[in-house]
């Protein structure tokens, strides 16, 4: 259970009353005297994100008002509640009344208690919550734990975060859930056949590596997550400026909300075959880095030729679809923080998702409405196929013209996936830029609640 919850508190439990501009006026009705006189003093309006602690009789806290957007708002935060664990007083909590999504607050409440506090004392705050009856626990646990471990891979710098340590982080997770993991390291990717992985990361003193783990029953549908883990971006040789290096420690997204996937998919024993890949690289910049214009034969066969460097998470993670594929998998799916176009789109909040399988999308989008995990899809645009065409290669890895950058990039993939029965692409941004309820500035969890909940409700 996530150190947020108590299910049987020792100690007294305050409750939280969930009230907006409108209910306010009838609840306040219903207080004692002094309480009501304390919150018109404080002049409470119930206004969304307000709060007031109204005392007892004897000083203390008798209940929290807590304000929530009305039923009429244009846009209803549902995460709202996630701000309380940075508000409110240390202690035990719970709802007095239903806010507009239980689940989705109670998970919220999660969500806002984390802290990132590796590298100077950051408390998390000590605000426990007894969920309300019917809520899974458990589940809500489960997602709180994998938001953790996602927003902690991403948030550690990358001195600690390179090629290596995010092997040992998968290692670790894999070992959790006695999975088999195996990683090819260094020159063994050419040896292997993963041209492209190697070079990318050729160029750094942090060898590149392709992690390996299966886990589950070898009976069960195969679901294949494959997670773009490029653990720092310079750009290459097409050197990214400083202000679009600034952040890409993050770059490495794709990984760590797969791993927060498999780690949910493991946790609930999910009945699946499953597989994880995540190309680990740094793109950096050496006499020996790869250059624009330069052409490698891709694992699958077609060669690629390099018309900027600074695409470099298609590049690794087209070697590695190609070997995923050649499991031909039920469900192929790849997460990867890959451009600036999907986020001009779209905006950091509502990453783009892409695939061909129409019932796929229909469960993607609903999952993601359900579970406050914003997705929207793009169309895998067949005119724009042409586009990746190169005059000396197969195929070239950055089109010139600059349009539809996010659709090319899907299509670029989508050329090195075959015998998966269905495939999903996501274009996260894996990143909050600034601190919003229950999701604090810095690193995220994206998609992966939204995927695991799909998977839940087909092979759970």
């Amino acid at each position: 259970m996530h150190s947020a919850f108590v299910v049987a508190p020792t100690t007294a439990v305050t409750p939280i009353t969930f009230a907006t501009r409108t209910t306010w006026p009838e609840l306040a009705a219903k207080l004692p005297p002094m309480a009501q006189a304390f919150a018109t003093a404080n002049g409470l309006t119930a206004k969304a994100g307000s709060w007031l602690a109204l005392p007892d009789t004897d000083g203390g806290i008798a209940q929290v008002v807590f304000g929530l957007e009305d039923d009429t708002a244009k846009h209803r935060d549902l995460f709202r509640a996630g701000q309380l664990p940075g508000l409110l007083p240390p202690g035990t909590y719970r709802f007095a009344n239903a806010p507009h999504d239980a689940r989705l607050a109670v998970l919220a409440f999660a969500l806002g208690s984390y802290r990132f506090g590796r590298y100077r004392k950051n408390e998390t705050p000590d605000v426990r919550l007894v969920p309300p009856d019917g809520i899974d626990i458990a589940e809500i646990s489960r997602m709180a734990e994998a938001a953790t471990l996602a927003r902690d891979l991403i948030n550690t710098p990358s001195n600690d975060m390179g090629p290596e340590e995010l092997a040992q982080a998968a290692k670790d997770l894999a070992a959790r859930f006695g999975a088999d993991f195996s990683c090819i390291v260094g020159d063994d990717l050419v040896q292997q056949n993963f041209p492209l992985i190697h070079a990318v990361g050729m160029a750094s003193s942090r060898a590149p590596r392709l992690i390996d783990f299966s886990w589950g029953d070898p009976s069960h549908a195969k679901v294949t997550l494959v997670g773009k883990g490029v653990c720092f971006d310079t750009g290459g040789l097409d050197l990214k400026p400083s202000s679009g290096m600034l952040i890409m420690k993050k770059d490495m997204g794709g990984a760590a909300n797969v791993l927060a996937l498999a780690l949910m998919i493991m946790d609930a024993k999910l009945k699946v075959r499953l597989r994880v890949l995540i190309p680990a690289v740094e793109n950096a910049v050496a006499g020996n880095a790869f250059r624009p214009l330069d052409i490698f034969k891709s694992r699958k066969g077609p060669t690629v030729e390099i018309g900027n460097t600074d695409a470099e998470g298609r590049l690794v993670l087209a070697d590695a679809l190609a070997l995923a594929d050649e499991d031909k998998p039920d469900l192929l799916v790849d997460l990867g923080t890959l451009t600036g176009a999907a986020r001009v789109a779209l905006g950091p909040e509502l990453p783009p998702f892409y695939t061909n399988d129409e019932d796929l999308a229909l469960d993607v989008a609903r999952c993601a409405k359900e579970q406050n995990d914003p997705l929207w899809r793009l169309p895998l645009w067949a005119p724009y196929d042409a586009w990746l065409d190169s005059k000396v290669a197969n195929i070239n890895n950055a089109p010139s013209g600059g349009f539809a950058g996010s659709i090319t990039c899907a299509l670029f993939l989508q050329r090195f996936v075959e015998e998966a029965k269905s495939w999903l692409h996501v274009d996260i941004y894996g990143w909050t830029p600034s601190a919003k309820p229950a999701r604090p500035e810095g690193g995220e969890c994206q998609a992966a609640r939204a995927i695991y909940a799909l998977l839940s409700q087909r092979y759970g």
